[in-house]
């Protein structure tokens, strides 16, 4: 999708404070953070969102709860963290590209 800024994040079109990257995913650092750590997840397949998921992806998808637990470690989000993935924009979804955030305060 030529005209998605997560799409263009991942095309190196516009630049991020990368946190993690593989061949099926990239984490940043969140523009506006609302936590001490606040990390978006995106599957680097362009997928608008939760509502538009198919067969196909649960595989992508469980690499992607996976790779939450482990940036959550890595984060040092040992005392808890959350996930949010916002759904359409009733669901308060801003960029139409699935991501989930992940939030959280690192322990001591």
């Amino acid at each position: 999708m030529h005209n998605c800024l997560f799409c263009k994040i991942i095309a190196n079109e516009i630049p991020c404070k990368k946190v993690f990257e593989n061949s099926n995913f990239l984490a940043f650092h969140d523009m506006h953070p609302k936590a001490k750590v606040h990390i978006l997840i995106i599957p680097k397949k362009h997928i608008e969102s939760l509502a538009h998921l198919k067969v196909e992806d649960t595989l992508l998808m469980g690499e992607l709860t996976l790779l939450l637990q482990n940036l959550a470690r890595e984060l040092n989000l040992t005392n808890g963290f959350k996930t949010q993935i916002h759904t359409g924009e009733g669901g308060g979804q801003e960029v139409f590209h699935l991501h989930y955030h992940l939030l959280g305060t690192p322990s001591l």
